[in-house]
């Protein structure tokens, strides 16, 4: 009888990240290593079809949109960070899980979501525990701004969604009061179905470490016009909150884990 081939699996802090690791004959490339120097991606050209578009803002190393893109293979994906070493460990995953319908990009979410990514292109948006920057000095740095909402709000399909997640209590507020002037925009209580443990390495250690997270989506607000969403960006506030000081020990355990990976 002919031996049965043990399946490779990753894990991280005990949790499987999806898909298995393929021989390197079956291996794919997903970064995506020249941007556009002028005008937005194409992505037709990219995936070699017309397929409707998740994409994840600050994507880390990968794991989130690596299962979407393992278990929705109608989907095509894209992630970005502004972190090239994390994107070359999501890349490294990609390749090595024989991926087709994702790619990998390191750019800020900013330049991502307001110069790369074509106005009525994305079905999704995900946006999981942005940088809430601790220093006060910093606050302005913060991603998630009514410039950035208006900015996902143009990008967005009619009816897309916003996905959103964060540790950060404060951050959580200004997201939930801000997002609800371009998305109907609703907190989950408990976890993610898909996910029960986590959608993202940051969210699994907050979870062992018993810390609240704080998850929402919202349905894009398909009445508002582009004079709508240029008053927004200039009347509704900047995110000038002051964040929790027990997350700067995670915050430094996650940099730990980051070095040994």
């Amino acid at each position: 009888m002919q031996d049965r081939k043990r399946r490779k699996i990753e894990r991280e802090f005990g949790v499987p990240i999806a898909g298995e690791i393929l021989d390197p004959q079956h291996w794919t490339q997903t970064a995506l290593k020249k941007l556009p120097l002028d005008g937005t991606l194409n992505t037709q050209e990219l995936f070699g079809r017309n397929a409707p578009l998740i994409v994840d803002v600050g994507c880390g190393n990968g794991r989130f949109i690596l299962g979407s893109s393992v278990w929705r293979e109608s989907f095509d994906h894209l992630g970005a960070d502004i972190l090239p070493v994390v994107i070359r460990y999501a890349t490294r995953r990609g390749n090595q899980r024989g991926l087709k319908n994702v790619r990998f990009l390191v750019t800020d979410g900013l330049n991502f979501v307001e110069k790369l990514l074509p106005k009525g292109s994305v079905t999704e948006l995900h946006c999981y525990h942005p940088q809430p920057y601790h220093a006060p000095e910093k606050s302005l740095e913060r991603l998630l701004t009514p410039r950035f909402l208006a900015a996902v709000h143009r990008v967005l399909v009619p009816d897309g969604q916003i996905f959103l997640q964060t540790d950060s209590k404060a951050y959580w507020d200004y997201m939930k009061s801000t997002s609800a002037h371009f998305f109907n925009f609703s907190e989950r209580i408990g976890c993610w179905p898909d996910a029960p443990r986590g959608r993202t390495r940051r969210e699994i250690l907050a979870i062992k470490r018993g810390m609240t997270i704080y998850r929402g989506s919202g349905i894009k607000l398909n009445n508002l016009l582009e004079d709508d969403l240029q008053k927004l960006e200039s009347n509704l506030p900047m995110p000038l909150f002051t964040t929790e000081s027990y997350l700067h020990k995670l915050d430094y355990e996650e940099n730990l884990t980051r070095q040994r990976e």
